[in-house]
């Protein structure tokens, strides 16, 4: 997959300084969320920073597609609002919300055997299929036509840049191999991405001694 990660032109000149830190963990063993996972998540309420200028940043982007980041906010905003009463949710989802939170980063997580193709960060034609569950139920929605979304041969994984995943490979407590962006735009330096990816990988050891973990860093300046 690592190798096949690409930002499509289209959104690199909406936002030349964005950057993403790809990365492989194989052979995850996950659970539920224990105590070890929860003081993960109030060690990283502590540090927290609400106001931290990569949020403003994040509110830019989500502007400059049309979005209303009031209305939808951006990953680690919504993170950060409530870093007070993160849920937990099982520990590799809370291994990486506490890195989230701690860096003020926005990081997605997701189930890489539940993926189809390549994932592409690209601006969506509005057609393209978004699995969410609806009232209890499965159901199927599109993305606005030239909005920022992730997404692989099967449809959108990420609505939003980085505001909503879809249902498909969401990550649970039966997943073996994960598949986590880490998202960055000016101001943001380069070296605390890539820090955060070596304390994501730190925590994913934690959890799963023999994971095998690979990253890639994509575009940056």
């Amino acid at each position: 997959m690592l190798d096949r990660v690409v930002v499509d032109e289209a959104v690199r000149e909406l936002r030349p300084d964005f950057a993403v830190l790809a990365v492989v963990a194989e052979g995850l063993v996950n659970g539920p969320s224990d105590e070890e996972s929860e003081r993960w998540l109030a060690d990283a309420a502590e540090r927290a920073v609400p106001d931290d200028p990569h949020v403003e940043a994040w509110r830019a982007a989500y502007r400059a597609f049309g979005a209303k980041p009031k209305r939808t906010r951006p990953s680690v905003e919504a993170l950060l609002r409530r870093a007070d009463a993160l849920p937990s949710v099982n520990r590799v989802v809370d291994a990486y919300n506490a890195v989230s939170v701690e860096y003020a980063l926005p990081i997605g997580g997701e189930d890489l055997d539940a993926y189809r193709g390549a994932a592409r960060l690209v601006r969506a034609t509005g057609e393209e299929p978004f699995d969410v569950i609806a009232a209890g139920e499965p159901a199927v929605e599109h993305p606005d036509r030239g909005e920022v979304v992730w997404r692989d041969d099967a449809g959108v994984t990420c609505r939003r840049w980085n505001w909503r995943q879809c249902v498909r490979t969401r990550l649970t407590e039966t997943t073996k191999n994960g598949f986590f962006l880490l998202e960055r735009l000016e101001p943001y330096p380069i070296d605390r991405l890539v820090e955060a990816g070596d304390k994501l990988a730190e925590r994913l050891r934690a959890i799963a001694p023999d994971v095998r973990v690979e990253s890639r860093m994509i575009g940056g300046r």
